[in-house]
């Protein structure tokens, strides 16, 4: 589902260039859970930034569900992960004057699909949130913020799934349980995975656990 080889991306800046990520080899079958732990600065978000189309490498290749992101333009990646990819950021993202069923069908209704509530309701029942449709962020914990923003992350059932930090504004009970909810979410629909962690505990729930250190990934397993 996954395949990087040769992943470079370097930024310049007054003092010379910084390699961020130093030559990436990585494969992720598909269906996969996939664990990226590593201290900050390691090069982790910028990888996943690159995986998800929204960041452009310096060299190398990235294949993701059978599509080359550097023989696609700018419009074609931005089609491409809103048929393909979701993406949960550890500070969720949601549209502060949305409801919840409205911050969750709001991609479906982008991409022109007519029954975007229907979809979004039933992904808030799945959540554990279908008495909270007409709650707007504001009037939500945290933990059910991130459930939110899991279910829009979904909403289009992607084959690819990537979770930035998804844990770290959350309580460690809290985070626990949304981690429970992303791999039994990821299993039942076979979605391939991709989680980005300081925790390796969390990691662990994971198929495969790589660790990245200086923008290389050192360990896999």
């Amino acid at each position: 589902m996954i395949r990087i080889e040769n992943l470079h991306v370097t930024l310049p800046s007054r003092a010379g260039d910084v390699n961020i990520l130093r030559g990436i080899d990585l494969n992720v079958p598909a269906g996969q859970k996939l664990g990226l732990i590593g201290p900050s600065g390691s090069g982790k978000s910028t990888l996943l930034m690159v995986l998800a189309g929204l960041e452009p490498p310096t060299s190398g290749q990235i294949e993701v569900a059978g599509h080359e992101y550097t023989k696609m333009s700018e419009d074609d990646l931005a089609r491409f992960r809103r048929q393909h990819i979701g993406i949960v950021f550890q500070s969720f993202h949601l549209v502060p004057t949305m409801t919840a069923m409205e911050n969750v069908a709001l991609p479906l209704e982008l991409a022109g699909l007519g029954d975007g509530f229907e979809v979004a309701a039933a992904l808030l029942d799945e959540v554990g949130l279908g008495h909270r449709l007409d709650h707007y962020p504001a009037q939500m914990s945290g933990g059910e913020q991130q459930r939110v923003a899991i279910a829009r992350a979904l909403s289009a059932n992607p084959p690819v799934l990537f979770a930035d930090e998804p844990t770290g504004n959350l309580d460690q009970a809290t985070g626990q349980v949304i981690m429970n909810l992303l791999v039994k979410l990821a299993e039942a629909r076979q979605t391939t995975l991709v989680l980005i962690t300081h925790d390796p505990e969390l990691a662990q729930r994971c198929d495969v656990v790589a660790t990245m250190r200086d923008g290389k990934i050192e360990t896999a397993a």
